[in-house]
């Protein structure tokens, strides 16, 4: 092949491919959501979703494919059309944590284009209303004075969730048994029927039922206390120092997908996310909004994945 044919073919690849970008979408839109309904990625996807399929024309669905704690959800994006019909909401879970705990069948940062980063939420130690205890500091005590007796839900083992509770006894000292589940919306079920006695799970799955009295709220992983939840103390006052765990929302496609349909994505995603009704929605179930452009996503999601390696490693946590 000639240069000349070779910029000619580059050419025409960039003008279909700005094309493509100018008339996306023409058809429905899939979201992944690797957790079942419920919990806080389902949650902050569908609100998301809803107001892009009334700005595009086009449904855009959000699918649940729980399992392997995101991984599921991920891998079926990695090897989808890199064409922006199939995008998932990633998560720490699947792009930060379990890539140091499970052999993936994916490359996180590879096999994966950035699109918008969407926010984070914190982990809060919710326990169920039978457990006599009313602040961290009870709740050591008391699981102290009977190892592995209770127990806490995740969703799923490699989850933040599942951190945030190996984070707990390696800081306090406790023992209680893990718990794995699909998604958040079956562990909360379950604490909530008493179950299970608590979990560290995010904030949008519990924050009502902390308000409603369902179950307490002992302590939330932000350095200060968040107005959503004002009542619960942060982990550091509660005297549990360097309790870093924090779950964070992006939107990504295949890897190979064109920077421009990147760009357009990008810019559709933060156009609906400065929305006044949107951002307040979000904001309401805790997330945390950031704005960011593809490449901001990209530096995060890099920084991430060596953050959550030094702390697994310096931890010892390991899977079951």
């Amino acid at each position: 092949m000639s240069r000349l044919t070779r910029i000619a073919a580059a050419l025409l690849l960039a003008v279909c491919t700005a094309a493509h970008a100018q008339t996306y979408p023409n058809k429905p839109v899939r979201i992944l959501v690797g957790f079942a309904p419920g919990g806080g990625t389902d949650i902050v996807s569908r609100v998301i979703a809803q107001r892009l399929s009334e700005v595009w024309g086009q449904p855009v669905l959000v699918e649940n494919r729980a399992g392997a704690t995101g991984a599921i959800a991920a891998d079926l994006v990695a090897k989808a059309p890199a064409d922006g019909y199939t995008l998932i909401m990633g998560h720490a879970n699947s792009h930060a944590i379990g890539p140091h705990l499970n052999k993936l069948p994916y490359d996180p940062l590879k096999d994966f284009a950035p699109i918008s980063y969407v926010g984070y939420v914190p982990n809060v130690l919710a326990v169920h209303p039978s457990i006599p205890a009313k602040n961290v500091k009870e709740l050591v005590a008391l699981l102290k004075a009977s190892p592995d007796k209770y127990n806490y839900a995740s969703s799923g083992n490699g989850s933040s969730q599942h951190l945030a509770g190996e984070l707990f006894q390696l800081l306090t000292g406790v023992k209680i048994v893990h718990v794995p589940y699909k998604g958040s919306g079956d562990g909360i079920k379950d604490l909530l029927a008493g179950v299970v006695a608590m979990n560290f799970d995010t904030m949008p799955p519990v924050m009502e039922h902390i308000k409603g009295a369902r179950l307490k709220g002992l302590a939330i992983s932000t350095s200060r206390r968040l107005p959503q939840l004002p009542d619960v103390p942060t982990f550091d006052e509660e005297g549990i120092k360097n309790f870093e765990v924090l779950n964070w929302y992006g939107v990504m496609g295949p890897g190979a997908m064109p920077r421009e349909l990147i760009g357009k994505l990008n810019t559709d995603i933060n156009r609906v996310m400065r929305e006044p009704e949107i951002k307040a929605r979000l904001e309401q179930v805790g997330t945390q909004l950031r704005e960011t452009t593809p490449e901001e996503f990209a530096a995060f999601m890099r920084t991430e994945l060596a953050k959550y390696g030094k702390l697994i490693q310096d931890a010892n946590i390991k899977l079951q």
